[in-house]
């Protein structure tokens, strides 16, 4: 299957005559630091998604499955010529009794054009995986979700492209997730350990007051040592990896520390229950794990010869 930056015969205005015409352009691609902490846990903790997948589209995934990413970057087309980029949050499939593929966005911020780059994201994806069969370009289109860190009352449950052609006319529904939504208990009894780094933004409008109320603050603090309790509680059922539990903690700190920048004493307070506590046993954790791992590869070589 080719892809389809390259010049081929399914895509002949992409050579021959036209080729010197064709300019091409990398539009640069800004990011915020909540996209930043988003691409890090779908990278690093991709087994995390899939409780996330199951809770967005009902699906009823094991978390056995492989997930398989494909690159994020697609170059979209425009009528004069000239190649945009696009950066995708995630693209990935699951692959195990039954295979799908998804496409999910985070916005921090309501965004009238997350539609149109969800059609954007979409229809390239499907056209760098697409194939010819006989006299027919078959395409599929991902599953499309969209993760939104802020929202409100007029925040829909679920958006849709619709796209008409002359047979008829195509719904395409992407549901939405609204991390507000989720308290946090919910947030682990649901094991959605993917959206705890974005949990500070249940308190979005209230950062000013809680910095400034000494008791509200401690409620807050209590809120994240609670959150590392937990973790902890987690790693040592042996239901989570020391790796995924230090991560989530660092991304954590990482949005409180962008969302609370100008708030010293929400940024301090939530560092001195969750980032002394990593500190304290990361190295020495990490080490066993690595000399664990090296110890089975060692066995295994051994065993082999």
């Amino acid at each position: 299957m080719q892809n389809s930056r390259s010049s081929s015969p399914r895509y002949p205005w992409k050579g021959g005559a036209l080729k010197e015409k064709t300019k091409t352009k990398k539009q640069a691609v800004t990011s915020t630091p909540y996209d930043d902490v988003y691409r890090t846990m779908t990278n690093d903790c991709r087994p995390l998604l899939i409780p996330v997948i199951n809770e967005v589209f009902g699906e009823d995934f094991t978390g056995n499955e492989q997930i398989v990413f494909t690159p994020n970057e697609h170059f979209i087309n425009q009528q004069d010529g000239i190649e945009d980029e696009r950066v995708t949050d995630s693209n990935f499939t699951i692959i195990g009794v039954k295979t799908k593929s998804y496409l999910m966005e985070c916005q921090s911020r309501p965004d009238n054009s997350m539609l149109v780059r969800i059609f954007e994201y979409a229809t390239q994806i499907a056209l760098d995986e697409s194939d010819t069969v006989g006299d027919s370009l078959k395409v599929e289109i991902p599953n499309c979700a969209v993760l939104f860190l802020r929202s409100n009352r007029n925040t829909p449950d679920m958006m849709h492209l619709e796209i008409t052609a002359p047979n008829g006319t195509l719904v395409i529904d992407v549901p939405v997730m609204k991390t507000q939504n989720y308290s946090l208990e919910e947030l682990f009894e649901k094991n959605l350990l993917f959206l705890i780094p974005f949990y500070i933004f249940t308190y979005d409008k209230h950062l000013e007051e809680y910095n400034a109320d000494e008791e509200k603050l401690e409620a807050l603090k209590k809120e994240f040592a609670f959150i590392a309790k937990r973790l902890d509680d987690l790693v040592s059922e042996n239901k989570l990896s020391y790796y995924y539990r230090k991560l989530i903690i660092e991304m954590s700190t990482k949005t409180v520390e962008n969302l609370a920048a100008k708030y010293d004493n929400i940024t301090e307070g939530v560092k001195s229950v969750m980032g002394g506590r990593i500190l304290e046993t990361e190295a020495t954790t990490i080490f066993r794990e690595g000399e664990k791992k090296g110890i089975s590869q060692g066995e295994e070589k051994n065993y082999s010869t």
